[in-house]
C-alpha cells in the first residue's frame, strides 16, 4: 500500500460567507477566539489592529475585508486563526473554523479563472469532496510582501 501522507494534504477548514476554503496545517499556529482588538490608525481597511495572544503582538486582518466581502459585526462564532506568512505571524478573522481534514491530493484542482468574490491569484486550487467544495488559498499571495512589512512594524 502506497504511503498515505504523501498522497494528502492536512488542511485546516474555515468559513467565510457561505463559502468553505482551506489552509495548510503546517501554517497555522493556533485557533483562538475572538480577543480584544487595539486599533491601529493609518492602516489598510482590512488591518482590524493587534492583539496581545500571550504576550506576544501579532497584528489582524479581517478576510471578508480583505477579499473585498460585506463587513459583519463579530460574534462568538469567529475565530482568529494564527497563521505565519511570510515569517510573520498574522491573525486571521474568519466567520468560522469548522475542521482539521486530510484532502487527497487527486482531489484538488487547479483554480478556475473566478470563485465567488475572491481573487483568483489568492487561490491555490480547490477540492471537491462530496458535496463541498473547498477553496484552498494560498496565504502567501494573500498577504504581499509589502502587506506583511506593514503588519511587521506593527508588532511594536
Amino acid at each position: 500500500m502506497e504511503n498515505v501522507s504523501a498522497s494528502t494534504k492536512k488542511m485546516i477548514i474555515f468559513q467565510l460567507e457561505d463559502e468553505e476554503y482551506a489552509v495548510p496545517v503546517n501554517q497555522i499556529g493556533s485557533i483562538e477566539r475572538l480577543l480584544p482588538i487595539t486599533r491601529v490608525p493609518q492602516t489598510a481597511l482590512f488591518v482590524k489592529g493587534v492583539i496581545n495572544l500571550r504576550g506576544v503582538v501579532i497584528p489582524v486582518i479581517d478576510l471578508r475585508l480583505r477579499f473585498g466581502m460585506t463587513d459583519i459585526e463579530l460574534n462568538e462564532n469567529n475565530r482568529i486563526i494564527i497563521a505565519q506568512i511570510n515569517e510573520a505571524e498574522v491573525g486571521l478573522i474568519v466567520d468560522s473554523a469548522n475542521d482539521v481534514i486530510d484532502i487527497p491530493a487527486d482531489q484538488i484542482e487547479p483554480a478556475p479563472e473566478v470563485i465567488g468574490s475572491v481573487d483568483a491569484d489568492y487561490i491555490e486550487g480547490v477540492a471537491k469532496l462530496e458535496d463541498r467544495l473547498l477553496i484552498l488559498l494560498d496565504l502567501e499571495k494573500v498577504l504581499s510582501l509589502q502587506d506583511i512589512n506593514e503588519l511587521k512594524s506593527l508588532e511594536g
